[in-house]
């Protein structure tokens, strides 16, 4: 399954809403060394209930919008 995700980092809370044009990530990370991505990918985890491992950013590890794929 693929999603599109917008991501605040440096946000005061972690959490995943869903949006008009699919989800808005936020994640305390900063964007710095990937740490935002690797937040990113274990709340989507946890949201959807998966391992972290299985989901994977496709497009977009430099961007606000990405393409998430769960597997």
């Amino acid at each position: 399954m693929k999603i599109a995700v917008t991501v605040k980092p440096g946000a005061r809370e972690d959490s995943i809403k869903k949006d008009i044009d699919g989800y808005r990530v936020l994640t305390k990370a900063r964007a710095q060394d990937g740490k935002a991505n690797e937040a990113v990918r274990r709340i989507v985890a946890e949201h959807f209930d998966v391992s972290p491992s299985r989901v994977e950013i496709a497009r977009g590890t430099a961007s606000h919008k990405k393409i998430i794929e769960i597997s």
